[in-house]
């Protein structure tokens, strides 16, 4: 019975432990007797990382402030740390898993990880790193990968697996990763069936939303502008502050909280405006809408570097978070909804988290026949 243990960089946002459940959901589809641990340190307990099949080991939070640092609003940096440190050793050692799946940093947002890892590779166990589709400015993933923090990756990681195409990022070529990656294509959900859209539904999406506000004020203000438009707000669980003052909107403004992912409001919306994070942005394309982005600039430009390229594949329209919203509702009469081909088309795929479970698999039975 293989054994995936899976880490989950904790950020802001819900986007990194998101991908780990739809991988270790298929994972199971693929292996129904194979066991999932996934280690996080999310602060939000979203609905959809519960009764899974798997467990779910949780550690104190290390969140990112907006200077770019971490932080623990409760425990002090280092206990934080240390804490973590111990349990994720402790799953490798005691759980000894088959394969262990590190997700961003190679050894954490501190380094808490290495010591987990550096026993994870003596045991045999396959280590794998998950790179999302863009990373930020090449110059600074390079300052990055030079530094302490990617140290031993080429000596102590089996592969690294990238959650996207080579056609939006070559993240050999700009970057300059120590190990050749495989591309998975995005790890995504897409709706099940096919619904009737509502040519007039606006649907206003900021991830966790704990740094939405622009985009939830944007898209309240293009509602509020262009009747008969409606609204729907995708709150996630950090959206408190805005939720606190939201606009009224003559009733044109519906409210959905801590939604199980974005695809069947997607599948339905005449029009997406959203902020360019990796899930809701791959989301709305895979269930074929051409979405508004809102990108944030800070601290990392990555969502920036998404949203031009998808621009520029003709996947996605870009408008910045200080945009006049008479400037902008034109976006509106334009058509919103893709064609089945334009994906494949601009070279990206929406399987990844099955080719990525596909290719974890083959490492097992790899190790298995030496």
């Amino acid at each position: 019975m293989p054994h995936y243990l899976l880490t989950s960089h904790d950020g802001f946002g819900l986007g990194h432990v998101r991908r780990s459940m739809l991988i270790g959901n298929a994972l199971l589809e693929r292996e129904p007797e194979s066991r999932v641990t996934i280690f996080t340190g999310v602060a939000a307990e979203p609905k959809w990382l519960a009764n899974r099949g798997f467990d779910v080991v949780r550690v104190p939070a290390l969140l990112k402030e907006g200077d770019g640092s971490y932080a623990n609003g409760d425990m002090p940096f280092h206990s934080v740390v240390a804490q973590r440190a111990e349990t994720f050793d402790s799953l490798v050692r005691d759980g000894r898993p088959d394969v262990v799946i590190v997700d961003r940093h190679p050894f954490g947002t501190a380094g808490e990880l290495r010591t987990g890892i550096e026993r994870a590779a003596r045991q045999g166990a396959s280590v794998v790193l998950g790179l999302r589709d863009v990373l930020d400015e090449a110059d600074r993933v390079h300052a990055e990968i030079a530094g302490d923090g990617w140290a031993g990756v080429a000596e102590l990681f089996s592969a690294i697996f990238v959650y996207g195409d080579r056609s939006l990022c070559d993240q050999m070529a700009e970057y300059g990763l120590p190990l050749k990656p495989r591309y998975c294509g995005w790890v995504t959900t897409a709706p099940t069936h096919r619904v009737r859209r509502d040519e007039f539904e606006l649907i206003i999406a900021a991830g966790g939303g704990g740094d939405g506000e622009p985009t939830f004020d944007l898209g309240a203000s293009l509602v509020a502008r262009r009747p008969p438009w409606r609204g729907t707000v995708l709150a996630g669980p950090y959206a408190g502050a805005w939720l606190d003052r939201r606009p009224d909107v003559h009733g044109r403004l519906a409210l959905s909280r801590n939604v199980d992912g974005c695809s069947s409001f997607f599948a339905r919306a005449g029009a997406v405006i959203q902020m360019a994070g990796y899930n809701s942005t791959a989301e709305a394309i895979a269930a074929g809408i051409r979405p508004i982005l809102v990108p944030r600039r800070s601290p990392r430009r990555e969502q920036a570097i998404r949203a031009s390229r998808l621009s520029a594949l003709g996947l996605a329209d870009v408008v910045d978070e200080g945009a006049d919203v008479s400037e902008i509702g034109w976006l509106l009469d334009r058509p919103r909804t893709l064609d089945v081909g334009a994906c494949e088309r601009a070279g990206i795929r929406l399987d990844g988290a099955h080719r990525a479970a596909k290719r974890l698999s083959r490492l097992v039975a790899a190790a298995a026949s030496r």
